[in-house]
């Protein structure tokens, strides 16, 4: 049922039908309770609604009063599901703070949520999004286990924002068709991925979306939101899908690889019990230091700079010369200039126009 849909305020219980029905064939409580086999009491708490219409109890007022049980049954659960809904809007007044801690006017804009009239209904859309009952199980999927995350000493992402963003990987990654993971046939994709680099980023995005699907891991990319500092993460969604989340937020082609090859790592090397959420590449711990190591090292093999020792001196080099470079590696050249910044061999300000600007509009 959509959520737009008609709901009364109020829905009388299924007993006062009953006593209706009752009161036009003349019959009393007590005759009911004769021709249908239960106790006096029963029939009076029903009709008060303290005791519900069991599916037996419907077809013996269907055998008794010629009222189709389905009609009873119908009755009662539409009855019990207005309750409960009753129930719920209380307990989501009384949340009003966790909701506030939600970036629910980002998500709308962004067309991940729909905006709904009343503050109730809008909790009620935020529940549904995020896959949970409650906010008091919004707290213990979402929240509790941020503390368990693998993540750089200087994050500082707001909690509610980091969960709708890791929440919104989740469900781009069960759009896509994952075979199931062969760390292979993922070494293998990542071979591929280095070549891709070379290329546009409309070319490498979609292609890296398949060869990675085909072993195992879906890569998905969602922008940033405005409290979330993250820029990419990893986890395990099964014992034979992995999710690579991307957020692009540098929106550089020699970050954006850096951080592929560095989620890989994990991947490869890393329990897949494990939550790594990335905000810095500041190696603050050992799975870190190891998933940095790695993506340097595939990207740029060690040693293979020495015609451009010059330049750790200097930090200067010509952009003709950081082109030929980069292409005798096979890499884009805009890798190699975020390399050699990174490790003081270039002034940050140096050639960044090697470097390719990549968005997404997720």
């Amino acid at each position: 049922m959509s959520s737009n849909a008609y709901r009364p305020d109020h829905v009388s219980p299924p007993g006062e039908t009953l006593q209706e029905v009752l009161d036009k064939r003349q019959m009393s409580q007590a005759d009911l309770a004769a021709r249908t086999g239960r106790p006096r009491k029963t029939i009076n708490e029903i009709i008060k609604g303290k005791t519900a219409i069991t599916p037996e109890t419907a077809l013996q007022f269907e055998r008794v009063l010629g009222v189709p049980a389905s009609f009873w049954n119908n009755l009662e659960r539409n009855y019990r599901e207005h309750l409960a809904r009753k129930e719920e809007e209380e307990l989501l007044r009384e949340s009003a703070e966790w909701l506030e801690r939600i970036p629910v006017w980002e998500l709308i804009e962004r067309s991940w949520i729909e905006k709904r009239e009343g503050w109730v209904e809008q909790a009620r859309e935020v529940l549904n999004f995020f896959g949970v009952a409650s906010p008091a199980e919004w707290r213990v999927v979402f929240e509790v286990p941020q503390g368990n995350f693998r993540r750089s000493t200087a994050f500082e992402s707001d909690a509610g924002a980091l969960a709708a963003w890791l929440r919104k990987g989740v469900i781009e990654a069960q759009k896509i068709e994952c075979r199931p993971f062969d760390r292979e046939t993922f070494q293998a994709a990542l071979e591929e991925a280095r070549s891709l680099t070379v290329r546009a980023p409309e070319e490498y995005l979609a292609r890296l979306v398949d060869i990675c699907a085909a072993a195992g891991v879906a890569v998905v990319y969602v922008r940033e939101l405005n409290r979330c500092r993250a820029y990419g993460a990893t986890r395990w969604l099964s014992p034979i899908k992995a999710l690579i989340q991307l957020s692009l937020r540098y929106k550089r082609d020699d970050h954006f690889w850096f951080t592929f090859f560095h989620e890989a790592a994990h991947l490869l090397f890393h329990g897949k019990r494990l939550t790594f959420v990335e905000a810095s590449h500041d190696g603050s711990t050992e799975e870190e230091q190891e998933a940095n190591q790695f993506a340097a090292d595939f990207l740029i093999p060690p040693g293979s700079l020495e015609s451009l020792r010059h330049a750790e001196k200097t930090q200067r080099i010509s952009k003709v010369e950081a082109q030929s470079v980069a292409r005798s590696l096979g890499i884009a050249p805009g890798i190699l200039v975020g390399r050699l910044q990174h490790d003081g061999w270039l002034r940050p300000s140096h050639l960044n126009g090697l470097k390719v600007k990549v968005e997404v509009s997720t």
